[in-house]
């Protein structure tokens, strides 16, 4: 019995891109935050549309946290600094 095997190669960037998107964003829902607040923040740091940020709002409430942004370690932690720094309930994962 004969058993081949192939070889697969990769570039840099091929295994970079699967590393660098492997960290989220989420942001929770919490009791201080208006809508408007959650809106305006998504809309002035991560360049969403209103609709857009309007429906990451909604998702917040009703499923308890949404994925906001995926990326780097080093990106998602920035943003989430900074969301924080706003008042918002975020975390890394």
């Amino acid at each position: 019995m004969t058993v081949e095997t192939q070889e697969e190669t990769y570039t840099l960037d091929e295994v970079l891109a699967t590393i660098a998107a492997s960290h989220k964003l989420v942001l929770w829902n919490d009791d201080t935050n208006t809508f408007d607040h959650v809106i305006n923040c998504l809309m002035k740091h991560l360049q969403y549309t209103e609709t857009q940020a309007e429906k990451i709002a909604w998702t917040v409430h009703t499923e308890g946290k949404c994925i906001v942004l995926e990326g780097t370690y080093t990106e998602v932690e920035v943003y989430r600094k900074i969301l924080k720094s706003e008042g918002l309930t975020v975390s890394v994962e």
